[in-house]
């Protein structure tokens, strides 16, 4: 199979994934909407003309798929309560007051006679919360599953004891892409006789299960000799291997880049050193590895949320002024297609890691989705809980003083802010999609 078709194929995977990520997330909503009995005319994946719909015999929801598949939504009737104590018009002396007015009506007349009491407004605070909160909910389970699989399926590499390469020259500073070779002297382990393929097995007689054994015992023993046991074509020999002190940069764990001190110098510290690198291979993990995965990909995904606007920033100046992108930064739905069919065009790849990848970033995109819909502002669904949290909270108030009910909060004076901020999104949306055409994001 040519790369270019398996280029197109990864675009393909990428594009189904993320509809149906849209697709179940807009399921989430539709369940509690229809376990609380809200009323829901339509479901549909994607925007602009409708491809195809079909609505169930007897059934009051019209299924379907539009043109665009950069979004989805499920309509509910009764969005917006009317004013207190009346119905909805279209009156209005101002273009702010009567597009919300326009809006009131919309939701009143969206309301079959009869069925006042399936509208959305009208069910408690704690059922408008879990229906807002089902699509995100859905992100998040879908991708927990994507990880796991991944992670218990088909296992993350990891080192073992076997030896991969073997270096002749030391190398200095390492951890940092400033590091060099010293070739005034061998390295320990080629002067040993360490060979590519060797396994070692024991350490001055101790048995040797993980890398990590093998690692430490290396690196607090500069200038101690050390008697490796090593496995060879089915032989077993002996070498005596003395680490040299050996000054490499630290690397923070946390953001894998060389740590600094306060005045802004580089960080290092003197380890043993014997100059191999460990094989690696694909381990299963356990749930607990998968929580870790998950926690590490939610802090990123909300890391970019928070830093949105300085994010918009920098794709603004990869787009137009030819900056550099940030690989960890975001990117649009062009730019995970084109990673994913580069990813799958790597020939050299096995087939079993660049499917596990893509899954990954299905569930990376899934985490994005979540948090992203989060964000407490209209039209996305953190704004309606925020909405509906404020409503409760009216309430609350109001029967903690003895005062009535002040009815449902007037959620149609947020149509002004909906309209802007959509309007935001799309720009930001276009943005991304242009900068990752001019300017993408390359793994290879």
């Amino acid at each position: 199979m040519t790369g270019a078709l398996l280029f197109i194929l990864g675009i393909l995977a990428a594009l189904i994934g993320l509809a149906i990520s849209i697709a179940l997330h807009e399921l989430g909503h539709l369940s509690f909407a229809k376990l609380f009995g809200v009323r829901v005319p339509q479901y549909m994946v994607g925007f602009g003309p409708t491809i195809w719909s079909r609505r169930r015999k007897g059934g009051e929801t019209e299924y379907g798929v539009k043109a665009i598949p950069l979004g989805g939504y499920i309509s509910m009737i009764g969005m917006y309560p009317p004013k207190a104590g009346q119905k909805a018009t279209a009156q209005g002396t101002g273009f702010v007051s009567q597009m919300i007015e326009e809006g009131r009506e919309a939701s009143a007349e969206s309301i079959p006679d009869g069925e006042e009491h399936r509208a959305f407004y009208r069910k408690p605070v704690w059922q408008r919360l879990l229906i807002m909160l089902g699509g995100p909910l859905m992100n998040f389970v879908i991708a927990g599953i994507c990880f796991a699989v991944v992670a218990v399926g088909f296992g993350t590499y990891q080192p073992t004891t076997s030896v991969d390469q073997v270096y002749e020259c030391v190398v200095v500073g390492g951890g940092s892409n400033e590091s060099t070779e010293d070739c005034s002297a061998p390295a320990p382990g080629f002067e040993a006789g360490l060979l590519p393929g060797d396994r070692v097995v024991a350490m001055d007689g101790e048995p040797v299960e993980e890398w990590a054994q093998l690692q430490n015992r290396i690196r607090t023993s500069a200038d101690e000799p050390i008697r490796l046991t090593v496995e060879r074509e089915g032989e077993t020999l002996d070498l005596t291997i003395t680490p040299i002190p050996n000054e490499i940069y630290v690397v923070d764990p946390e953001t894998g880049e060389v740590a600094e001190d306060e005045h802004g110098e580089p960080v290092t510290e003197t380890v043993g050193y014997v100059g191999f690198t460990a094989a690696q291979q694909r381990v299963p993990q356990d749930l607990a590895f998968v929580g870790e995965m998950y926690g590490q990909t939610v802090k990123g995904i909300t890391d970019i949320v928070i830093t949105m606007p300085q994010r918009v920033v920098q794709m603004f100046q990869a787009g137009f002024l030819g900056a550099e992108r940030d690989p960890n930064g975001p990117m649009s739905v062009v730019g995970v297609g084109r990673i994913t069919g580069e990813i799958a065009a790597q020939e050299q790849i096995p087939i079993a890691d660049r499917v596990a990848t893509i899954i990954q970033i299905v569930g990376t995109v899934n985490i994005a989705l979540g948090v992203f819909n989060l964000i407490p502002l209209p039209p996305l669904d953190g704004g309606h809980v925020v909405s509906a949290l404020w409503d409760g909270l009216r309430r609350w108030f109001a029967k903690l003083r003895g005062r009535p009910d002040p009815g449902p909060f007037d959620v149609a004076k947020l149509i002004p802010v909906t309209m802007v901020m959509a309007i935001v999104w799309m720009a930001i949306g276009a943005l991304f999609i242009f900068t990752d055409i001019v300017n993408p994001i390359s793994l290879f």
